[in-house]
């Protein structure tokens, strides 16, 4: 058989967590987000369990929000550290079941078979149920359809197949490959591929380019001019459903670190904004001097209150691991900003020297 891509995706996951160890939470409206105060200043929801959703709460919504739409939620903290491990356990269940795993973040990831994927997916749904956790499968040719599959596994028998957040939504397994890839996603607009966001389905359209259809049919030049040599033929790629097939089972190794904090008041002393920078890039270097990193660039990002984002960086003179050394280099690029208007959101990133 040939060989085909599964993409597992955990369903609620972080909420799917606390009912874990919190199973009288069960079947409650359960959101995740912040230090669990839904009156916390910009914090966002990170997780919302299929009851809260029904009131309307999305991942992404301001917890004040989310508040105003479901005030009977049970708010709970992030808990990075306790999801983290799960994850582990999660992807070590995965290696058992299924031999070699790509993971794309704590909730999902990509394996392979070239047996029957069908029964591969139902043995993989079975080891995830006996840690108490759900999950749905996505079957593909390639990893683009198989992420795509797992939205049309989760449905609830509708034969529109949109990925549901209803309540006690259902999750199951779906198979999407060239041989249903017109049928199925031909008609949608390209905004529903994996890899395509808002503003580029937009330029598209601008260019009559509206659905996945329109995008196959779409002339090589034009998305060339519009999008670049590499970019505006990639799009056309995803148009017709390819996508990469080799499963990446070594951690990625990062090439930066990089820690931002919005602040739940805007900062107008220019002093206390020189103590935060230098707060987060020392977070920054010694994560980064823990794993025996050095860095040789620094930069740092600041967004006011308008939303104005600006970033400026400094190549540092030799490669460094010495903490002190990129405190200073981002407190002297802080010095460098015209900061006019109040700051919302402060942060720092080092670059890495690759490992040889």
């Amino acid at each position: 058989m040939a060989t085909r891509l599964l993409h597992v995706d955990l369903d609620q996951f972080q909420a799917a967590v606390e009912f874990r160890r919190r199973p009288q939470l069960r079947g409650q409206p359960v959101i995740v987000g912040g230090n669990g105060d839904p009156t916390e200043a910009r914090k966002v929801v990170t997780c919302a369990s299929y009851p809260a959703r029904g009131f309307g709460v999305r991942a992404g919504m301001p917890l004040r929000q989310a508040v105003r739409k479901c005030p009977d939620g049970v708010f709970l903290p992030v808990d990075l550290a306790f999801y983290q491990e799960v994850s582990d356990d999660i992807m070590a269940t995965l290696g058992r079941v299924a031999g070699g795993v790509e993971v794309l973040g704590m909730d999902e990831a990509f394996v392979a078979t070239t047996a029957d994927p069908w029964a591969l997916a139902n043995e993989i749904r079975s080891a995830i149920t006996e840690i108490d956790l759900t999950c749905a499968v996505g079957i593909g040719d390639n990893k683009l359809t198989a992420k795509l599959a797992t939205g049309f596994a989760k449905q609830v028998g509708k034969k529109t197949a949109e990925p549901s957040n209803e309540v006690g939504a259902a999750t199951g397994i779906f198979e999407l490959t060239a041989a249903n890839w017109r049928e199925l996603m031909g008609e949608r607009p390209t905004s529903a591929l994996w890899g395509i966001g808002s503003r580029i389905a937009k330029r598209m359209e601008e260019l009559g380019i509206a659905t996945v259809n329109d995008l196959m049919a779409a002339d090589p030049a034009v998305l060339a001019a519009e999008f670049g040599p590499n970019t505006g033929p990639y799009l056309r790629v995803l148009g017709h459903g390819l996508g990469d097939t080799e499963l990446v089972t070594q951690p990625r190794i990062p090439v930066g670190h990089s820690k931002s904090e919005t602040f739940p008041t805007d900062l107008t002393d220019r002093d206390e904004i020189r103590g935060e920078v230098a707060r987060l890039a020392g977070a920054v270097a010694e994560e980064m001097a823990a794993e025996g990193r050095v860095s040789t660039r620094v930069s740092v990002t600041v967004r006011t209150k308008s939303f104005q984002t600006r970033s400026k960086q400094k190549k540092l003179a030799e490669p460094t691991a010495d903490v002190a050394a990129i405190v200073d280099a981002a407190t002297d690029i802080i010095d460098r900003f015209e900061i006019d208007r109040p700051v919302r959101l402060l942060g720092v990133r080092v670059e890495m020297l690759p490992i040889d």
